[in-house]
């Protein structure tokens, strides 16, 4: 049992590694060529990708999200000004 969630943690660990390094996958849908063929001669650019050729990981994609929300909850913090606490006189 131990030895089934550490090849889990591991197997998560290295596509979180993956999404870090390297965030763009080749588009499934046109085999990262940015066009499709449809018909004889019908050329189309990939409607998943909009002939970009790549797409955003999964993983990479709640990454930014969970970020995003962080940073919509959170206060910025005050800058705090040294010169406005001092006062030469008590």
């Amino acid at each position: 049992m131990a030895l089934a969630s550490l090849a889990v943690l591991l197997i998560l660990a290295g596509y979180a590694a993956l999404c870090a390094i390297q965030p763009f996958a080749p588009c499934r849908k046109c085999s990262g060529m940015g066009v499709r063929f449809t018909g004889r001669s019908k050329v189309k650019l990939c409607r998943r990708c909009r002939g970009q050729r790549y797409r955003l990981r999964l993983g990479r994609r709640l990454l930014n999200t969970g970020r995003d929300i962080h940073h919509a909850g959170t206060r910025r913090p005050h800058r705090h000004d040294p010169a406005e606490e001092f006062t030469p006189w008590p």
